[in-house]
Order: structure tokens, then C-alpha cells, then sequence
């Protein structure tokens, strides 16, 4: 076995990738930027939403990638870390990216329609983390060990939320639509190391999803004309 592949079968690859992808876009954003670096993110990926009308859509995947300074996203790459860890060991290393990546672009859609505000951070797809580990707790509660996670998992979710309402410069709408996302695209990719979940519910949360984000898209566009 090659040291690769035992390291994606033994190790949580996606996470470490996305981990490490992100620490390298901001050492390159701070080494461009400098004094700068705040307008460098804005220019070059924030969440801006007359750009988006504009046609620049990336801009609604680029922001999870993207951080204004070293606390920003020093609190982020704990929680893809240590939550990264959970999801991937729970759902493997594809669905975990997907609910990574889609959970991100559902918060940021969130955030094009209910904030004017230019935005970035990996918090949305963070928030799609804490959003899946729901969706197993809700699956599966009859398992004590799940039973018990997912009451830790929601405690701190209900308190990370409630720091958003108190907190300056905090994109709440782009957290709700990260866990928003995260739930939902839970059930739609499943959860088959643990058990199965059923068709209906996996269909009903794939048109949810799309509703979702329609609605958001359109309430986006509609808001900045």
C-alpha cells in the first residue's frame, strides 16, 4: 500500500486538504495584501452582492476560502478541524466535501438575499458541518452515543447563533444558511456508515434544497435591482 492511499484510507484527507487550502489562500492573501489585505479579499472573492447580479457568481464559493485577518481564521480552522474530523469519520471523505462545499455556497446564497453586507469566511460551511451532525442525530436517536453528540453538537450550536445576534460584523444569515444547508444536504447524500436513511426523507430534503436556494437567488437579485 502506498503511502497516499494509506493515507486517505487512515486519515481525514478532506479535511486536512480543505484545512490546508485555506491556510495557504490567506499566508498568500497576507503576503499580497499586507496593510491591504482586507480590500485585496474584497476585490478579489468577498460576498459582494452587486457583483453577483454582475455575473460574477464564484463569489458565492470563493468567501468560504477567504479570511480578513489571523483571529478570523484561526477560530475557523479549529472548528473545520475538530468538526471536519467528526463529519468525515461519519459520512466519508466525498460527502463530506459535497457538504462542506454545498453547505458553504447555501450559506452564502442565504447571505445574497437577506444581507447587503460584503462578507467572507469559512463560517458558512462550518455551520454546514454542525448542520449535518443534526441530521445524523436526527436519524439515528436511538443510539445513546449519537443521542448524547448530537445534544453536545446543538448546545453549541444554539451558542455560537446566539453570539452572532451580539456580535459586530458577524454574517448570521450566512450561518443559518450554512446550517440550513448542512441539514439538508445530509439527509440527500446519507449517512451509510452508520445506517440508512429512508428514500422519502432524502427526496424531500433534495427539493427543499433546490427550493431553497431558488428562493434565495431570486430574493438576491430582486433585492439589489
Amino acid at each position: 500500500m502506498t503511502k497516499i492511499k494509506r493515507w486517505w484510507q487512515m486519515e481525514p484527507a478532506i479535511t486536512q486538504i480543505l484545512l490546508g487550502i485555506t491556510v495557504i489562500i490567506f499566508l498568500l492573501e497576507w503576503l499580497l495584501g499586507g496593510d491591504t489585505l482586507v480590500a485585496i479579499v474584497n476585490f478579489y472573492g468577498a460576498k459582494n452582492n452587486a457583483a453577483i447580479v454582475a455575473g460574477q457568481w464564484w463569489r458565492l464559493i470563493t468567501p468560504m476560502f477567504l479570511h480578513t485577518n489571523l483571529s478570523h481564521i484561526a477560530l475557523n480552522a479549529v472548528v473545520i478541524y475538530f468538526m471536519g474530523i467528526q463529519i468525515e469519520a461519519l459520512y466519508g471523505h466525498w460527502r463530506m466535501l459535497a457538504i462542506y462545499l454545498l453547505g458553504g455556497i447555501s450559506g452564502n446564497l442565504m447571505s445574497f438575499a437577506l444581507s447587503s453586507s460584503q462578507s467572507v469566511g469559512a463560517s458558512t460551511a462550518c455551520f454546514a458541518l454542525f448542520g449535518a451532525f443534526l441530521t445524523v442525530g436526527e436519524s439515528f436517536w436511538e443510539n445513546p452515543v449519537i443521542r448524547q453528540l448530537t445534544s453536545r453538537f446543538l448546545l453549541l450550536t444554539v451558542m455560537n447563533l446566539v453570539f452572532d445576534m451580539f456580535g459586530s460584523g458577524i454574517d448570521i444569515w450566512g450561518h443559518v444558511g450554512g446550517l440550513l444547508g448542512g441539514f439538508l444536504i445530509g439527509y440527500i447524500v446519507g449517512v451509510p456508515r452508520i445506517g440508512k436513511i429512508s428514500t422519502a426523507k432524502r427526496i424531500v430534503a433534495a427539493i427543499t434544497l433546490v427550493i431553497v436556494w431558488v428562493a434565495f437567488a431570486k430574493m438576491g437579485f430582486t433585492n439589489v435591482k
